[in-house]
Formats: structure tokens, sequence, C-alpha cells
């Protein structure tokens, strides 16, 4: 996943809490399985900078990288974007 803009706080220690809904596990529930799974957290730095972020704070599956890692990790096989 590749966050961008307020996304990037999702990538620091803490932030994920809450429910989405009624029945809906908990968000660090959500998280943990999304890592557990292999996903990993794709950080824009520029982003993150910008928000005098730490980079201590990331969490195990998240990196700081910008557009050519992104570019890298698609590959020549088509991607299929999801933006909100």
């Amino acid at each position: 996943m590749f966050l961008t803009k307020e996304a990037v706080r999702l990538a620091a220690a803490g932030v994920i809490q809450g429910v989405a809904c009624e029945g809906c596990p908990p968000l660090p529930e959500l998280a943990k399985r999304y890592r557990e799974a292999g996903g990993r957290l794709l950080v824009c730095p520029i982003c993150f900078n910008a928000r005098h972020l730490a980079e201590d704070t990331l969490v195990e599956n998240a990196s700081l990288g910008g557009t050519v890692p992104l570019w890298e990790w698609i590959g020549d096989e088509p991607a299929t974007t999801f933006s909100y």
C-alpha cells in the first residue's frame, strides 16, 4: 500500500485506533492481519517529512519510499489502484 498526504500518519505506531463499524474488527486487528499476511506500507517520504513525523515511529511493515520504489514494486504487470 502506498501512503501519501495525511495517510502517511497510518504508518506511525499507535495511530491506527478505533472500530470502523458495529460488528467490525477493531482497526488495530485489521492492521495486524494485513501485516501478518505480508502487507507492506510504502510511505511517501516527502509527505512524511512535511508533517515532521519521526522515522523511528514507523510500524514494522512500513518504510519510506517514493515513486521510484513504487514503480519498481508495480513492475511491468498491470496494476489496480484505489485512492480515496
